[in-house]
């Protein structure tokens, strides 16, 4: 279901449906390229294709499981910063993180499933925020970086295709 199927329906509804339909959109980036390919740089920053879903996987664990369900960063394994979740390793493939990012998204569907919007969670160390605000605040970087994956996307097929 995405974003135009929920106009009328509610709050929760509709913030769902964007978040997924973002969700789908970046993993779909992806999609028949080569690991090369999602590996390649096309800018001078860290951002590849690959690297924006592994940083997308990190975000929404950060606020999902960190800010929503209360477990720190640290103990969940994930880098300190945004800057060093986009970095690769060696054995970072489409499917490996297409996995994580997959299992990302289903344990934050877990962790929020039961609490409604006005729930204020404490977990973020800038303090606490109402479960809204971390749905609009993912939706946000959904969509800001499913607009730099499109544009990577749309340079690496015009390479191949020159």
């Amino acid at each position: 279901m995405g974003a135009f199927d929920v106009p009328l329906d509610d709050e929760r509804t509709q913030l769902e449906a964007f978040v997924e339909e973002y969700r789908t959109t970046i993993e779909a980036t992806l999609d028949s390229l080569t690991e090369e390919q999602a590996r390649r740089a096309l800018v001078p920053s860290a951002t590849t294709l690959l690297g924006l879903l592994k940083h997308v996987t990190w975000m929404q664990r950060v606020w999902f499981e960190e800010c929503v369900g209360g477990t720190p960063r640290r103990e969940l394994g994930l880098v300190a910063n945004p800057d060093e979740s986009f970095r690769l390793v060696e054995d970072d493939t489409i499917a490996s993180v297409s996995t994580a990012h997959r299992e990302a998204c289903a344990t934050a569907r877990t962790v929020v499933a039961d609490l409604p919007l006005d729930t204020v969670v404490t977990g973020h160390r800038a303090g606490p925020r109402t479960l809204r605000w971390v749905y609009l605040q993912v939706l946000r970087e959904l969509a800001h970086h499913c607009g730099h994956a499109d544009i990577l996307r749309e340079q690496l097929l015009a390479e191949s295709r020159g």
